[in-house]
């Protein structure tokens, strides 16, 4: 949560339209410089200079209902501070389409209808319970 002052200042400085997608988004404003864009069209941020250790960096997802999936892995590793330099300037992280990745994103289905869920082959070694009870 940001202080009114802060948010001010970052209306002022990213414009309202831009501040209120942050706000409906990720529920802060926040303002830094452009680092750059993925082949799915996130956009990555960085503000070294005002934001809290750790808080520096983030992603605007280009789609309103997003997963962390959505992120291409040059981009994870760095948006999760594993790596300094972005994709776009380390030539062994640079994004493009490897022979065995999809050319469309397929979402992770986890806590959704489609998940995979697991069933057992083997039977039961305990058996349930059946009471019968007397009639009165």
């Amino acid at each position: 949560m940001s202080t009114i002052v802060r948010t001010l200042r970052n209306l002022r400085r990213v414009g309202f339209k831009d501040a209120a997608h942050q706000m409906q988004n990720i529920g802060d404003t926040k303002a830094g410089t452009l680092i750059g864009v993925d082949r799915w069209g996130n956009k990555f941020f960085e503000n070294m200079s005002e934001e809290l250790p750790l808080r520096t960096r983030w992603v605007d997802y280009k789609d309103a209902e997003y997963d962390a999936s959505h992120i291409e892995p040059g981009w994870h590793a760095w948006i999760s501070y594993m790596v300094d330099a972005p994709p776009a300037a380390d030539k062994i992280l640079e994004g493009g389409i490897r022979h065995w990745e999809l050319p469309e994103h397929r979402p992770n289905p986890t806590l959704s209808r489609s998940a995979y869920k697991t069933y057992s082959t083997t039977r039961p070694k305990i058996n349930a319970w059946n009471p019968v009870a007397a009639p009165r």
